[in-house]
């Protein structure tokens, strides 16, 4: 498994999500509860992606492990 292509393709996902946050909170026509509404779903969708990430690393060197046996 290519880890090393998935951590930076999640990479550009995660620059894309903090700009999307960015544009939601230099949005001025916003409240603070508008806001937290708009940024907590991809605050949410980037702590899923880090957890598959790990995942993902576990699973692969447990693997790795398991074919040195």
């Amino acid at each position: 498994m290519n880890i090393d292509f998935i951590d930076k393709k999640l990479q550009e996902i995660y620059k894309e999500l903090e700009k999307e946050v960015m544009e939601i909170l230099m949005d001025e026509s916003l409240d603070k509860k508008q806001t937290n509404l708009r940024v907590k779903p991809i605050s949410s969708a980037k702590k899923i992606l880090e957890n598959a990430l790990e995942s993902i690393k576990m699973v692969d060197k447990l693997n790795r492990e398991e074919l040195n046996r």
